[in-house]
């Protein structure tokens, strides 16, 4: 007989949080307006008083993550976010009326957006805070309890996290867990009200499996290779600047960065200078540049020098955009590096490389560049780079992928009146403003009947006066 396996110490603790803020939500199970905004305005305080605390335990976690990028890519998106929940919070929870068949007049239909209950937040180590504060603002406004896990990869945010969870909300509204892959497991086994994950499309599998034995309702933010297409006749210089700026945040390690480019053949040589421009002006040196963030830890650093090194061996060009000679390995900041002629079954060209290399793919003509694209797993984001209307018009309506940006990259998904999603592998359902809302909410149907109702006419036992209303009714 198999051994039953006892709950560790960590596990039982994780049920006992979850336990209590199902027992929350059950007493209070629609908090007021008011109460809504007073939780956002605390979120927002936190942010606020402990920005540097939070901007430091980010670039602990790192090695070296540049202030600027977090206080610009996460931070601010972050208080966008509460900010604009707050701002149309009102609005969002008003029962929207529906109409009514004549056949069923004069009652009466309405949905009412309730809350769900205890959502639970599974975020990944690349953007710790913005993809923690985003879905705790939009479950908190939606009316719900929070549970949140962090990476095992970004152990002094997650624990600073913790600490400022239980200070601003106490231990009833937002609770924030750490520990590893296995703890992760039995957080996403906990029968929440809805699970959202953000990370990759393998461990997304896992994750619904797990989701799937509760019938919990997954969001599933994945990843998956973005392409940035430049069209004949676009401005080249500054298409290079928004790729390299793209690709570049956070070194690349970012779901929506441009993953490859694809250019017109005759174009390439053009653009590909310009890109080493660009890179250039951006990041003048780079061991030492106090704004380029270095790879999260060796194992993700070995990954892409070893998808370089198989590239390299199956007849690649490489080429290292570095500065100041090859970065030291020691700071594992990696320099933009340019790939061509990259075979496909090569790692760089079949898995999303979350990292600052960019495979270099030339195209004769549009149609073919489309359906490059199309014969791929459908993307996180598509970056277009054209000023023709009608080409534009074309990719969006021939292509599918989580979201567009046109003439510039990553900018979509800081629009809070934007979804934020994917599609097929690269995720599941969607959120930010409104949407997030929603997510979080169950539109609850409400039919109220009216003392005029003439229903009574299609109950048994049937005769005459029904025949004849089924006439009318079936009538074409």
């Amino acid at each position: 007989m198999d051994a039953i396996k006892m709950p560790t110490e960590a596990e039982s603790a994780l049920l006992e949080s979850f336990s209590r803020l199902k027992a929350v939500a059950r007493a209070a199970p629609y908090p007021s307006a008011e109460t809504r905004r007073a939780w956002l305005a605390a979120l927002e305080r936190l942010m606020q008083e402990n920005r540097q605390a939070l901007v430091d335990a980010v670039s602990r976690d790192f090695g070296h993550r540049s202030d600027v990028e977090t206080r610009l890519a996460e931070l601010f998106p972050s208080l966008e976010g509460v900010r604009h929940a707050r701002r149309h919070l009102r609005t969002w929870m008003k029962p929207r009326r529906r109409s009514v068949s004549i056949w069923f007049q004069p009652a009466s239909a309405s949905v009412i957006p309730q809350p769900l209950g205890v959502v639970g937040v599974v975020v990944p180590w690349n953007y710790p805070l913005f993809l923690s504060f985003g879905p705790v603002a939009a479950a908190l406004a939606a009316g719900n309890r929070v549970m949140v896990k962090m990476s095992e990869y970004t152990p002094a945010t997650g624990e600073l996290l913790q600490k400022l969870a239980r200070q601003y909300f106490g231990d009833d509204l937002l609770t924030v867990v750490n520990g590893d892959a296995e703890l992760a497991q039995a957080f996403t086994r906990l029968p929440f009200d809805h699970l959202l994950f953000t990370g990759s499309t393998a461990v997304g599998r896992h994750v619904m499996r797990a989701a799937a034995e509760n019938l919990t309702p997954v969001t599933l933010e994945l990843g998956g290779k973005s392409p940035a297409l430049v069209a004949r006749g676009a401005n080249l210089k500054r298409a290079a600047e928004a790729i390299v700026a793209g690709k570049m945040l956070n070194a690349g390690q970012t779901c929506v960065a441009p993953d490859y480019l694809l250019v017109n053949a005759k174009d390439c040589e053009a653009l590909l200078e310009e890109i080493r421009a660009a890179a250039k002006r951006m990041y003048p040196t780079l061991a030492d540049n106090p704004d380029y963030s270095a790879i999260v830890n060796q194992r993700h650093y070995s990954r892409l020098q070893c998808w370089l090194d198989a590239a390299r061996q199956a007849g690649a060009r490489i080429e290292s955009l570095s500065p100041d000679g090859e970065a030291a390995e020691g700071s594992r900041k990696l320099p933009l590096t340019l790939v061509q002629n990259c075979p496909d079954d090569c790692e760089l060209m079949r898995e999303e490389i979350f990292g600052p290399i960019l495979p270099v793919v030339s195209y004769d003509k549009f149609d073919e560049a489309l359906a490059y694209i199309n014969a791929r797993p459908r993307p996180l984001a598509l970056y277009l780079f054209d000023d023709d209307a009608l080409r534009v018009e074309r990719v969006l309506k021939e292509t599918v992928s989580g979201g567009v940006s046109v003439n510039d990259t990553l900018l979509h998904v800081v629009q809070e009146s934007l979804p934020f999603g994917g599609v097929g592998p690269s995720g599941m359902g969607h959120y930010h403003g409104r949407e997030g809302f929603l997510t979080f909410s169950k539109l609850k149907p409400v039919f109220r009947q009216s003392r005029l109702a003439g229903t009574w006419m299609t109950r048994p036992p049937y005769g005459r006066l029904v025949e004849w209303m089924l006439k009318l009714m079936l009538r074409r």
